[in-house]
């Protein structure tokens, strides 16, 4: 799943690409909104909070999407070929030459600009977002002090935008087990910190690198490597979670204890 930098970015190109703009064509392919025609309406803006999109259209309507596991926004000009295959596009905005299209999007939904705290209201603060509050980050976080830590960081309620890749390598950069619970992580608030920082280094590229080296192969820790970066010890890999929500968990045996 695009973890929050990467969903920022998708905000930022759907930005670019529509607001201000009038759209011409929408089409909304699924059963709940099929018979949406937003056409003659402008496109304010498009913002991301963690690793929701929304898309605020004409006066009072927000797009709500998110991407989940396969989803993604393609921009193009309109009447080109898509390079997706069009039974996966679940929605299509057109503006004049410019299109966006949605393909497996995961969530799709028209919402009132005064009910969108009915989709997102429920997340932690944003990581990239102007409402940052670490310090509520911390003390969410600290809610449940014997829950694993790697869990606790992927729960959007405690702070929305760290997917499975920074929880494995946050917990590798503070030297702790995924498992280890929340309350004997000395310095949540240097987790936090440094949480926020990786993030919004990481929003201008792709490929979420934690090491500081983006060659291929050396921009992970531990996170999709065989060997320890920093010490070369077999890291260890885990699935755990209940079945079809599985998660795969990295770790160093030596550099984590």
């Amino acid at each position: 799943m695009p973890e929050g930098d990467a969903v920022w970015r998708t905000a930022r190109t759907l930005e670019k690409a529509l607001s201000g703009r009038v759209l011409t064509h929408t089409d909304f392919r699924v059963p709940a909104h099929a018979t949406a025609d937003l056409a003659g309406q402008t496109v304010v803006e498009t913002v991301a909070r963690g690793k929701h999109l929304l898309t605020r259209i004409g006066d009072d309507i927000t797009l709500h999407t998110h991407l989940k596991m396969e989803g993604s926004w393609v921009v193009g000009r309109s009447g080109a070929r898509w390079r997706k295959p069009a039974h996966t596009a679940r929605v299509v905005l057109r503006a004049g030459e410019v299109e966006a299209v949605g393909f497996s999007l995961g969530i799709v939904e028209l919402v009132s600009r005064e009910r969108e705290a009915d989709v997102v209201g429920h997340l932690g603060p944003d990581l990239l977002g102007p409402d940052w509050d670490a310090a509520l980050a911390v003390e969410r976080l600290s809610a449940d002090p014997d829950r694993p830590i790697a869990e606790a960081l992927l729960d959007q309620r405690n702070l929305a935008g760290i997917g499975n890749v920074y929880a494995a390598e946050l917990c590798f950069l503070i030297g702790r087990l995924p498992t280890t619970p929340v309350r004997e992580v000395d310095a949540l608030p240097r987790l936090v910190s440094r949480a926020r920082e990786l993030l919004m280094i990481n929003r201008e590229h792709p490929g979420m690198p934690t090491t500081g080296d983006l060659r291929r192969g050396r921009s992970h820790w531990v996170y999709g490597q065989r060997a320890c970066l920093r010490c070369g010890t077999a890291v260890r890999v885990e699935q755990q979670g209940e079945q079809g929500r599985e998660r795969v968990r990295f770790w160093c045996p030596s550099c984590q204890r």
